[in-house]
């Protein structure tokens, strides 16, 4: 079969690895869009037919879940009816480049789940050059402050976004260290300079997404490395709050509640229909103006409805479910920490759903298209052993 060919995984792979670490590094968002649509994209349709097979079993293995994304994506496209988007056939596009990027999973778990997540931590290492670069370029040659909040190089130029990025990195590097000693020094400077990046960027619904997961992971890792982290996070936190407090405080809530109570009385305004995919709009509150409702489920519901969001929540829950059956794999486990994250990450500013591969689909397509590798590899060798042989 012609998916199964080394170069055709090797594509795909490559696809995988620039998604995750383009966005950084690429030299725009344009050439990033470019990049995927060339080693994402173009491989899956190209390999589509020879693996319908595969794609078959992927709907015969979770088809709750796969049945959940095709409701919400058409969902989304009826909404196009009564939305006052001004092309509404890009935001079809759109619709189905995520159709696309979900089917590249089945497809890269050919490869082996072990593949998978070298190649995760491979994205995950150059993302940690990135954020190296990020700091230097941005305290050292531009001279800025290190009270001012961190903007990053590429498309993690956006403190908050980019702060996900890089935590959703800590996430796959975290809890996979290697067993050679000098391997072992490039993870830990990997790790150090992924943390001063969420550090710096001040972003504190990614700092307190990746702390709560990191403290509560040993309750499905179960290991001694799990619990030295947990550990770990708690006394760097305490710390924080001991010695910067005034910095974490300053910015207060901001207008958070606000924000909720006002998409609450937006949302009642069209609680069936929403606005309409693609629909910009604007939110009141404080006084102010603010752009999206910095919350992914309440953004759903303004653009959608209550139907658009109730789909969003079930495949966010069914996406859990797969991960819960996989969770005596260590991938099964990795996975599990980065739902948990991202749960909580999306809660605090992420707002787009349907819009082009960007920093959020870290934090919604990416956990449910890594949900779906998983039906091949539940008897992952070794994955119920110690996470120091996971290399």
């Amino acid at each position: 079969m012609l998916y199964q060919k080394s170069w055709a995984r090797a594509w795909l792979g490559l696809g995988l690895v620039w998604f995750l670490a383009a966005i950084a590094l690429a030299p725009s968002n344009k050439v990033y869009q470019q990049g995927l649509v060339l080693f994402l994209w173009l491989p899956t349709l190209l390999l589509a037919w020879s693996a319908r097979d595969v794609l078959a079993q992927a709907w015969k293995r979770q088809p709750a879940l796969w049945t959940s994304v095709l409701l919400l994506l058409a969902w989304s496209g009826v909404s196009l009816v009564w939305s006052p988007a001004e092309d509404p056939g890009r935001e079809i596009k759109r619709l189905l480049y995520i159709l696309v990027f979900l089917l590249a999973f089945p497809l890269l778990a050919q490869a082996g789940l072990t593949r998978i997540r070298q190649l995760l931590q491979l994205g995950s290492a150059l993302l940690a050059i990135a954020a190296l670069v990020s700091v230097i370029n941005f305290y050292g040659l531009q001279e800025m402050p290190w009270r001012l909040r961190l903007a990053g190089i590429g498309e993690i130029s956006h403190p908050i976004l980019g702060a996900y990025v890089i935590a959703s990195a800590v996430l796959f590097l975290l809890y996979q260290p290697p067993r050679q000693r000098g391997t072992q020094l490039a993870w830990l400077a990997a790790l150090a300079c992924l943390g001063a990046f969420v550090i710096l960027s001040q972003s504190r619904g990614a700092i307190l997404a990746l702390v709560i997961t990191v403290v509560i992971a040993p309750l499905w890792f179960r290991d001694r490395h799990s619990r030295v982290f947990s550990i770990l996070a708690v006394f760097a936190t305490g710390l924080a709050l001991s010695t910067v407090y005034d910095l974490i405080a300053e910015r207060g809530s901001s207008y958070r509640p606000e924000i909720f109570h006002a998409v609450l009385d937006m949302i009642a305004e069209h609680p069936w229909t929403g606005l309409g995919l693609g629909a910009g709009y604007h939110v009141n509150a404080a006084g102010q103006q603010f752009e999206h409702t910095h919350n992914m489920f309440t953004h759903a519901a303004v653009e959608m409805g209550l139907p658009g969001m109730l789909l969003w929540v079930a495949v966010w829950l069914f996406a859990l479910a797969e991960i819960l059956r996989a969770r005596a794999t260590l991938l099964g486990k990795l996975l599990l920490g980065f739902w948990v994250y991202s749960t909580l990450a999306m809660q605090f500013d992420a707002a787009s759903l349907t819009g082009t591969p960007r920093a959020e689909w870290f934090i919604s397509w990416l956990p449910v298209g890594l949900a779906m590798l998983l039906p091949w590899g539940r008897a992952e060798n070794g994955a119920c052993g110690k996470i120091s042989g996971s290399t």
